[in-house]
């Protein structure tokens, strides 16, 4: 079971520069669904890869879905060969992703931002706008009753404003 607050507080204290996407984000938002990882769109420069590999050193990341023993050696260099990376840690799952469908890398995603405050630190979170259209975008089956769950949510929220 991952624990999304002590895996954002990794991440966090190592002064990694990320945005919270997918299901945490909807949770964030207010939506009553559950998830099984924690999804971040991180920066792809060469400082913010290492803070990402400091961050889970020590907490075994491993490809999840890999069969047991595949050479997988956790770096700078393993991270900056490739972009997306969803992986097991002993901090729990987590979906390190480059980029994402209709929003694109880090840099495309920051102005559609808000920021959170969890555990005392502050986070970077998708706006509920933003992370509809992603998901919209992204069109996954999965991802459809969690849409028509944000929109009630973005709805209920111009009601009240």
């Amino acid at each position: 079971m991952t624990e999304f607050v002590p895996l954002l507080m990794l991440l966090a204290d190592a002064g990694v520069e990320f945005i919270v996407v997918g299901g945490v984000a909807g949770a964030l938002h207010g939506s009553a669904r559950s998830t099984k990882d924690l999804d971040v769109v991180y920066r792809r420069t060469p400082d913010n890869i290492a803070r990402v590999v400091r961050a889970f050193e020590g907490r075994q990341p491993y490809p999840r879905g890999a069969p047991p023993g595949l050479p997988f050696r956790w770096d700078e260099r393993a991270l900056g060969f490739g972009s997306n990376f969803t992986l097991n840690t002993t901090a729990g799952a987590v979906d390190l992703l480059g980029e994402i469908a209709g929003g694109g890398a880090y840099e495309e995603l920051l102005p559609y931002t808000m920021t959170v405050t969890l555990d005392g630190r502050r986070c970077l979170c998708l706006n509920l706008e933003k992370l509809i259209a992603v998901k919209r975008a992204a069109g996954r089956p999965k991802d459809y009753e969690a849409i028509a769950e944000l929109d009630i949510i973005r709805e209920e929220r111009e009601r009240t404003q």
